[in-house]
């Protein structure tokens, strides 16, 4: 039976483009004058590192200014009830759940948002991070009107039934509360979250231990999640950055990671969703390379490229990294559409019920070669040419049969050597164990109504021959 077992592995590729899913009605776009008059301008962002916001640097002036800005913002308490009143009220659609505390023990909560939250499925899954820096909140209240717009209308908006069903999006909707308790950019511990990951070129956070535990929520989270697609909410300027972040020089230029196409196509959906990203006058179709704009280590977009296999965007949301809670309303419409967008073209095709499932975004219009691997088994390839749209991918991969060490040997290609024998023997008193028992139990009842028929046949041929004897005088 080892021998005839094979392994099914699915593998869905998702060609994030533009072009597909508005052929498919997908992306939508909001009419200009639901905006009246409150367009952003786009600014050059002067981001110096290790600045502190206002209220910790400034005058006393400057941090009462502070103090009023965050007026109208949710506090953590707040942020905290918001999402387990959510959690009550769209339990059909939601889970909620902490990967982790700050520094100061507040939760890190989580929520999960599908038509079968907290169950395995099939799909590709997508997360959201907002208020990596304690100084830029948008992102906080971005994703709980994102939530609960998402909660309004599934069933009622295509867009909103089409990610409820087919994605599993998790939203943080913050990294950094104690940073926002305390009006700055960094943690409790003064340390910026957004270069404290392991980096590529220099390895000054690798002891994972000395990290923040923000930082090692969110590897444990990534851990436990295979994530498909990411992005993070910041502030400060209006562009949606991409991978790399850093150089190995320290230099700025572009610096295109293998997956630059993709990244690319990823980037200028929400550029092109957005309300006025894409008309920036100082990135180039509101989208670009981290490393060309400034360099940065310790990123957690690239981490996630190398470590997670997860593809993530670090989008700039906002010129003003604190904006009045006035204009929160506008910033989510500006945003709304790139936020639905972004997620749903991770959406194209429904992977089928298999044994083991990947998804792996890729540009269009390419020839790849595709490998399927397993430990135990053959592998197998194939070229394909992806278009517009999504591809699946079905593998069925044979066990190797001459491995040594594994379970997955031909047991029945015995050798009479004392080396095999023991192998074989060992393969019994190993895992397989309770299916030689039952096996041995099942030989054994057979054997037993063999036995009991053959005895009922004798008796009655005994019988039969005893009825025909002849008896002579």
């Amino acid at each position: 039976m080892i021998m005839k077992t094979n392994i099914l592995f699915s593998l869905l590729l998702l060609a994030s483009t533009l072009s597909s899913s508005l052929a498919r009605g997908v992306f939508q776009t909001l009419p200009s004058e639901d905006f009246n008059d409150h367009s952003n301008v786009n600014r050059t962002r002067h981001l110096l590192e290790g600045n502190e916001s206002r209220s910790s640097t400034g005058t006393n002036d400057q941090r009462r200014v502070c103090v009023d800005l965050a007026l109208g913002y949710m506090t953590n308490s707040e942020l905290e009830r918001a999402i387990k009143e959510f959690g009550q009220r769209c339990s059909n659609i939601s889970r909620i759940y902490s990967i982790g505390k700050s520094v100061k023990g507040v939760p890190l909560w989580v929520i999960e948002i599908s038509d079968k939250p907290g169950e395995e499925e099939t799909e590709p899954a997508f997360k959201y991070i907002g208020n990596v820096h304690g100084d830029e909140p948008v992102g906080r209240e971005l994703l709980i009107f994102l939530a609960n717009w998402l909660c309004d209308n599934h069933l009622k908006d295509p867009l909103a039934t089409l990610i409820v069903e087919n994605v599993h999006l998790h939203l943080l909707p913050s990294m950094n509360p104690d940073g926002f308790s305390l009006r700055r950019r960094g943690n409790a511990n003064n340390i910026d979250l957004n270069r404290d990951f392991p980096d590529q070129f220099f390895f000054a956070n690798d002891d994972e231990d000395s990290r923040q535990p923000e930082t090692r929520a969110i590897m444990k989270w990534l851990r436990d999640i295979q994530f498909t697609g990411s992005a993070t909410l910041h502030g400060g300027a209006l562009v949606a950055n991409y991978p790399w972040d850093g150089t190995h020089d320290k230099r700025t230029y572009y610096a295109g990671c293998p997956d630059d196409d993709a990244f690319r196509f990823m980037a200028s959906i929400y550029s092109h969703s957005h309300y006025n990203m894409s008309s920036s006058k100082e990135f180039l179709d509101g989208i670009t390379n981290g490393a060309a704009w400034y360099p940065l280590y310790g990123g957690m977009q690239d981490w996630n490229y190398i470590h997670a296999g997860c593809f993530e965007l670090t989008l700039e949301v906002s010129d003003n990294k604190w904006p009045i809670a006035a204009e929160l309303p506008i910033l989510w419409k500006y945003n709304k559409m790139s936020m639905l967008n972004l997620v749903a073209s991770l959406v194209k095709v429904r992977a089928g019920r298999t044994f083991a499932d990947y998804h792996r975004l890729l540009a269009p219009r390419d020839r790849y070669e595709v490998v399927a691997t397993m430990p135990g088994y053959k592998s197998k390839n194939t070229s394909i040419w992806l278009d517009e749209g999504a591809m699946s991918l079905d593998f069925v991969l044979d066990p190797e049969v001459s491995v040594k060490g594994s379970i997955l040997r031909n047991v029945y290609d015995c050798n009479c050597d004392s080396k095999s024998k023991l192998e074989f023997v060992e393969f019994l008193l190993g895992s397989h164990l309770e299916v030689f028992f039952v096996f041995i139990v099942i030989l054994g009842f057979l054997c037993f109504l063999f036995q009991r028929r053959k005895k009922v046949k004798f008796s009655t041929t005994k019988q039969s021959t005893g009825a025909k004897r002849t008896v002579v005088v």
